[in-house]
């Protein structure tokens, strides 16, 4: 067997023991289930020389440290980023980890590069294995995927294995085009995933890829260990899987006989892989959030609201055990996020999912490069919100969920909130916002001295000029990105977008797919409106949802079921509102153009 190592960041001048450690557990995972097997042909590909010749410094690289700390892929690098000393300070620090990464991301002609650099080393040692750790990962998934695109075989009846990796991070995927595809040549591609990673490695979501698996390797060692390729390797679910198939294809292995494990206790070799919960086609969460820790944020309505929607989608066809509820003191951030990921992250084509939020919205300001306050994240307010980042479910971390859907899936989004803040007008009705402490709102703010008067940032008032290239139409972006561009709104993964119009589009050809899954998004209200509270008689709504639902009700008792398209539910939702509601509030839908017109599903002509 002949296998090709690439290893991840911080080789090039730290650990010196690494390539015995990765033969020894290699050589072990694979002798346990095969006893007498020759070691494998080991070699190493190396390549940090290409990174000591790129530019480190270079505003596009230290843009990309920025993103990849706000993303999380790296821990406490952003603090270090806006420490005392700044960026300049912290490069040399970081080139062996984040800036390798940072480098490679923002760098094409770097990563081209690294895939000629790759793709020779694969025809000249035409290995069996490919071992990608970290780093390693990125550019070998790059090479493997841009060959494969073009028609080329490099992938051809490779096994690749993959662990410590960040490919399923929105701020890598971007490189991509926005999302991970399959590797269609390839034997088999596993996924190791630890959830301890120390470098904040990322699933990657591929349910419908036959030839891929993603195993769990949990291992929780104080301190980097979290990310070391070795413990990976050796990690006992690696054995269960990745050795007890390769050991079973290797050369002098009898044909169709299965490998013997050394051990009769590890025959349970398929318990490594956690099994599927039973297939639900139609699944939704559905969160309300009413009893705020602070009195004055407190909400009448999202509890009815839930009950509302789930009613509605039962009429539609969901069943009771597919449908998830949380509500006020159970709806944390970690509770929402846990539910989500049960809701999207094994999605298969085919399937209906809803998502449905009732509370509070906010925009949070975002810092990009220099530390400077340069965009405004929406984000939903869970019930332990205290205005700092990573405690509202902003959309970075909703589409890194959402973007690797299959195509033929449909993913729906219904949001009874709104960003603009929140007040209770004089006429009683309460809005569903939350407006900014005084210190959170002066990021946003700056003092001109002309006019003596605050206003807002430049930088959250205009377009900005990279954003502006991607979207065409003022009114396109203005729903993609807000009125003034710098805004990142819910449910429209501008994280995964590539730095210009012309770089995205050509990701996505390289790598042959059509860019980012984007959902059904249904809105309460346009940017910069309020979604209101209405009561009916005695009891409170969402006016959003009560007309929604309303809507979607009347049709259900009707005998013959009319074709309702979601362009035409929420028009209806629209009138409906406006009777009830005497402020303005016109409730969105946004989508892929050829969706608006799609009948809601359970509402066809019968």
């Amino acid at each position: 067997m002949r296998i090709l190592a690439i290893h991840g960041v911080g080789h090039g001048d730290a650990k010196t023991d690494w390539p015995l450690q990765w033969q020894q557990a290699i050589f072990q995972g694979l002798s346990a289930w095969r006893p007498g097997m020759e070691p494998p042909e080991l070699q190493f590909l190396h390549f940090d020389h290409f990174f000591e010749q790129a530019p480190l410094g270079a505003p596009e690289v230290a843009e990309a440290l920025v993103r990849l700390g706000a993303s999380g892929l790296f821990f406490g690098l952003t603090d270090k980023l806006r420490s005392r000393g700044g960026l300049a300070s912290a490069l040399d620090a970081v080139r062996w980890t984040a800036g390798m990464v940072a480098q490679w991301v923002a760098l094409e002609d770097l990563r081209g590069q690294l895939r000629a650099h790759l793709a020779q080393a694969i025809q000249d040692t035409q290995p069996d294995v490919i071992l990608a750790h970290s780093l390693g990962s990125l550019l070998a998934y790059d090479t493997l995927r841009r060959d494969e695109a073009g028609g080329g075989t490099l992938a051809r009846d490779l096994n690749f294995v993959t662990f410590g990796s960040q490919i399923g991070n929105p701020a890598v995927r971007a490189v991509f085009g926005g999302r991970i595809e399959p590797l269609e040549n390839c034997r088999f591609w596993w996924h190791l995933f630890n959830a301890e990673d120390d470098v904040f490695t990322c699933p990657v979501g591929l349910p419908d890829a036959p030839r891929f698996r993603q195993v769990d390797t949990f291992f929780d060692i104080p301190g980097a260990a979290d990310h070391d390729g070795a413990h990976y390797l050796a990690h006992d679910q690696t054995a269960l899987t990745v050795w007890q198939d390769l050991a079973s294809t290797a050369r002098g292995a009898r044909r169709g006989a299965p490998a013997q494990p050394a051990n009769l206790a590890a025959s349970h070799a398929r318990m490594a892989v956690k099994p599927k919960a039973a297939d639900l086609k139609l699944k939704a969460v559905l969160v309300g959030i009413a009893d705020y820790a602070d009195p004055g944020a407190r909400l009448d309505g999202p509890v009815n609201d839930v009950f509302a929607v789930s009613a509605a989608l039962q009429d539609l066809g969901f069943p009771p055990d597919g449908i998830r509820v949380v509500l006020n003191e159970r709806a944390t951030a970690q509770g929402i996020r846990e539910r989500l990921k049960w809701l999207l992250e094994d999605a298969q084509a085919g399937d209906q999912l809803f998502f449905y939020f009732a509370g509070h919205g906010a925009q949070i300001p975002g810092f990009g490069r220099d530390s400077e306050v340069d965009r405004l994240d929406e984000c939903l307010v869970p019930y332990d919100f205290d205005w700092t980042h990573g405690q509202g479910i902003s959309d970075d971390e909703l589409a890194a969920l959402y973007g690797q859907l299959p195509y033929k899936s449909q993913f729906t989004v219904m949001l009874d909130c709104c960003h603009a803040g929140g007040m209770t007008r004089g006429n009683g009705l309460r809005a569903r916002g939350l407006t900014p402490p005084d210190d959170v709102r002066h990021r946003m703010l700056r003092w001109d001295r002309k006019s003596q008067m605050w206003l807002p940032r430049e930088q959250l008032a205009r377009v900005q000029p990279s954003e502006k290239k991607k979207v065409a139409r003022s009114s396109d972006r203005a729903s993609w990105m807000g009125e003034s561009g710098s805004v990142r709104r819910l449910g429209r993964g501008t994280s995964l977008w590539a730095p210009s119009s012309a770089a995205y589009m050509a990701a996505k050809t390289a790598n042959d797919h059509k860019g980012p899954y984007v959902p059904m998004m249904l809105e309460a209200c346009a940017e910069g409106q309020l979604a209101y509270e209405y009561r009916h008689g005695v009891t409170a709504f969402g006016a959003f949802t009560y007309s929604v639902c309303s809507v979607l009700q009347q049709l259900a008792r009707e005998q013959k079921r009319p074709h309702l398209s979601f362009e035409q539910l929420i028009a209806r939702a629209a009138e409906r509102i406006a009777t009830v509601v005497p402020e303005p509030q016109t409730p969105q839908l946004h989508c892929a153009a050829f969706r608006r017109k799609e009948s809601i599903p359970g509402l066809s002509p019968l």
